[in-house]
């Protein structure tokens, strides 16, 4: 059995539904420990992939990939670059379904290199199909080749035996680096009596990373897409029993290695149109970041940077769609670690709590990531740390709240006119309201390129301690709190 593999590198610097008013306002808490870490992600946790569709990939009588192949994408494009750039490093997985028919050009190569071509007979409708000198992050082993497999399928006795192969190739060309590049595999959908038997066949490490991929939300053309997206049962109830699967797989059976979400496009078969390239989609997107990385889910990879209707860029101009921005602002300001946090507040408001990423004082500080998906309820939210309330939810008693904390609380860094320190809060919205809106809104701005086609800044705006925090309807906010008491983030 022969199989080909994906790579992932790093590029530094390179290169529906109408307007809703709110109806309710709910007060809730939330109790952050910040006393210990509930789990750890990866430093470059935000991942997205390219693709090696051609322009003939249809699904749907609609043929949505166009020139967003890693073989005819226009490398070359200012706004792609710069797109890139704004993460400083964003890990890219090369790799997909036609991953396993790929040839590479390299040494001493004894067999023609043809491009693909539409077949009646190929793996996918496929025929058989470089070096730049990119740092290889890691190796990934096949693509959706494990346990029932899509259009093909290994045993997991033969996976194995040829893992520790591999690991041995890559120990010898890699035997002069400085650097080892990481083994992952399988890079399929979790089985777990399969995934446990990869590493027992495999033997302790040998498998550095264990992927796996997720289309949640069903088929791209599937008239469900929106309603499963704003059900909050639906989003915990596809995947989180997923996440503890594979971390406790991994704990007991391959304790050396670590967990990665490989593929993930929410929508199978290229994405949904009108949904996955839209402010909707960011309620999902965001939610499995916080879901996975409760869970020690290291790195999770969006299908895809460019391609399809969930690209995260548009394939023809390169133009951010809204998920690149809600990418972009976990990647800057939500942290390594995880802190757990209990609320009151129904279902319809998710939260996560990370340490803050980037700060430079002693003391870190936490970003919470708030997920309105209530069409009618406006959420005050108030913050403890269970000990002391540090955010009060109800304005009327900013008076003795601040009476309690100007005792208890040393403020450190930029302080306000009052001397406390402002918060930081970034409020995501749908231009005009609507939820299928390619323009995502910053607190009130739309965020587009800028006239020199530079990606806008992402700011926020700043209040003091005194004030509730309020999450609109159908909206996202990051709430970074610089100076919370958390000693796990110290």
């Amino acid at each position: 059995m022969s199989y080909n593999v994906c790579l992932l590198v790093f590029l530094s610097c390179l290169l529906l539904l109408g307007v809703t008013f709110a109806t309710n306002m709910e007060q809730t808490t939330i109790v952050i420990d910040g006393t210990r870490q509930i789990a750890e992600i990866d430093e470059n946790f935000v991942c997205a992939t390219l693709d090696w569709w051609p322009p003939e990939k249809c699904n749907y009588d609609q043929c949505p990939w166009g020139y967003a192949s890693l073989i005819n994408l226009n490398l070359s494009s200012p706004l792609l670059a710069k797109a890139i750039q704004a993460f400083k490093t964003l890990r890219i997985r090369i790799g997909g379904s036609l991953q396993d028919q790929v040839v590479y050009d390299v040494g001493d190569l004894k067999t023609p290199c043809t491009q693909f071509k539409k077949t009646d007979d190929g793996l996918f409708g496929f025929s058989e199909g470089f070096s730049k000198g990119y740092a290889i992050d890691s190796w990934e082993f096949g693509n959706e080749l494990s346990g029932s497999g899509i259009g093909a399928s290994v045993s997991v006795e033969l996976y194995g035996n040829d893992l520790i192969v591999l690991k041995d190739v890559i120990k010898n060309v890699y035997k002069s680096s400085r650097t080892k590049p990481l083994l992952l595999a399988p890079g399929g959908f979790y089985e777990e009596k399969w995934y446990s038997e990869l590493f027992r066949l495999s033997g302790p490490g040998v498998l550095d990373v264990m992927t796996h991929h997720i289309y949640n939300l069903g088929p791209g053309n599937d008239p469900k897409l929106v309603s499963r997206i704003l059900d909050p049962k639906y989003l915990s109830g596809s995947v989180t029993g997923l996440f503890k699967n594979v971390e406790r797989t991994i704990q007991e059976h391959g304790p050396w290695a670590s967990a990665w979400v490989g593929e993930a496009g929410g929508a199978f078969n290229s994405g949904g149109r009108e949904v996955s390239e839209t402010f909707i989609n960011s309620f999902w997107y965001l939610d499995q970041f916080g879901m996975s990385s409760m869970h020690n889910t290291k790195v999770y990879c969006r299908q895809a940077l460019v391609g399809g209707f969930y690209g995260l860029l548009e394939k023809e101009t390169f133009v951010p769609n809204p998920d690149y921005y809600s990418a972009l602002l976990w990647h800057r300001l939500m942290g390594k670690g995880v802190l757990g946090v209990q609320t009151n507040a129904s279902e319809y408001l998710r939260t996560y709590v990370h340490c803050s990423k980037g700060r430079l004082s002693s003391q870190a500080g936490i970003t919470i990531l708030l997920i309105n998906l209530s069409k009618q309820t406006t959420f005050t939210v108030g913050v403890s740390n269970g000990v002391k309330v540090v955010l009060q939810a109800e304005s009327t008693k900013r008076r003795s709240f601040l009476e309690t904390i100007k005792s208890k609380v040393s403020w450190v860094g930029k302080k306000a006119s009052d001397g406390y320190l402002n918060r930081e809060e970034y409020h995501l919205s749908p231009k005009d309201g609507d939820l299928r809106s390619k323009i995502m809104m910053l607190n009130g701005d739309p965020l587009e390129p800028t006239v020199t086609g530079d990606i806008p800044k992402l700011e926020p705006v700043r209040h003091g301690v005194k004030s509730p925090v309020y999450i609109n309807p159908l909206s996202i906010s990051f709430i970074v709190l610089p100076t919370f008491d958390a000693p796990a983030c110290s």
